[in-house]
Formats: C-alpha cells, structure tokens, sequence
C-alpha cells in the first residue's frame, strides 16, 4: 500500500472546463513533501487569458515554482523532475493546441511524451480537458483536435498508474479501480 504522501510516477487527471480538475491536481501535489514544480503550457495571448493565468498563480502561492512550457515538454520534464520535487502539467490540452497551432506533427509530439513518461526522475501529474464527450465539431481543425486529444488522452492513461476524472469538483478514480465489495 502507498502512504498517502507519495505520488506514483505518472497521474493524469481529466475533466471539463471548471471542473476543478486543476485544484484537485494541485491539492495531489502540496500533499507530498517536497518541491511542488508547476509547468506551465498556457499563453497569455490576450487579456482574459493573462487574467485566467494570474488567478490560477496566486492560488497556488509561494511553495509552486513556476516554469513556461508552451512547446518543449519532455524538455522541460527532463529537466525538473527529480526525487525531492513534484511536477505539475497544466495542461496537455492547451499543450496540444499550441503544438496544432505551430504546425507541429502532434502524434509525433504525443509519442515522444509518453515514451519519455518511464524515464522522468519524479513523479508527474498531468491535467487536461476531456473534450471528447460533447458534439462533433463543425470544422475541422476543431475535429482534428479532438481526435488528436483522445489519443493522447488513451496514450497517457495507459502510461499512468493513476487517472482520475473530475466532475463538479468530485475526483471518480479511473485508475487503479476502486476494489469493490463482492
């Protein structure tokens, strides 16, 4: 059994917009010992996003050590996981998007991801929007992202030792599944 400090290596945490997918990923890191590394795939292109950011920043306050990830992730994991700290990844969505909107290949970015998932030197939890559960997109750029999204969803859970959904602020655990009472 897990002491209810450690994290396993790979957490993915999913959920709607507002869902409070983002706390609940958080309130997972600050509960270990250690440093608490927030990477950061957000850009603030305009002013509701910068505003957005700000909140999200002064939420976590002074023990998270903020680095900008937009594009090079597995850089920057390599770079900043370690024993002794936790790596926070808000968010693989907004990571994807930017990887679509710069003209990269994202299977080719989703595979180097998760292949570089077993070798990080501390544990990692990632968040991301699940947008696949509504209508299918009118366009397709919007199509093409959403595809993109549950393959990496399904590639990163199927690494991860630990998902969890998050519906109205309520974590429903994915993976490992919950023993039930026979």
């Amino acid at each position: 059994m897990t002491d209810r400090t450690s994290l396993p290596p790979v957490t993915l945490v999913l959920g709607g917009a507002r869902s409070g997918k983002s706390r609940y990923a958080e309130q997972l890191v600050e509960g270990r010992p250690g440093d608490c590394i927030y990477l950061a795939t957000a850009e603030a292109r305009d002013v509701e996003m910068a505003h957005r950011i700000e909140v999200h920043r002064a939420r976590r306050g002074k023990r998270w050590a903020t680095v900008e990830a937009p594009l090079d992730l597995v850089k920057a994991l390599n770079a900043h996981c370690r024993p002794g700290a936790a790596v926070l990844v808000d968010c693989l969505s907004l990571w994807l998007s930017n990887q679509i909107g710069e003209g990269r290949d994202p299977l080719r970015e989703s595979e180097a991801l998760v292949s570089a998932l077993p070798t990080l030197g501390g544990p990692v939890v990632f968040v991301s929007n699940e947008v696949g559960l509504g209508i299918v997109p009118d366009n397709e750029l919007a199509r093409h992202f959403r595809d993109h999204a549950g393959y990496l969803h399904r590639a990163v859970a199927a690494a991860a030792q630990s998902v969890a959904l998050v519906v109205a602020g309520l974590p429903l655990k994915l993976k490992p599944a919950e023993e039930t009472i026979p």
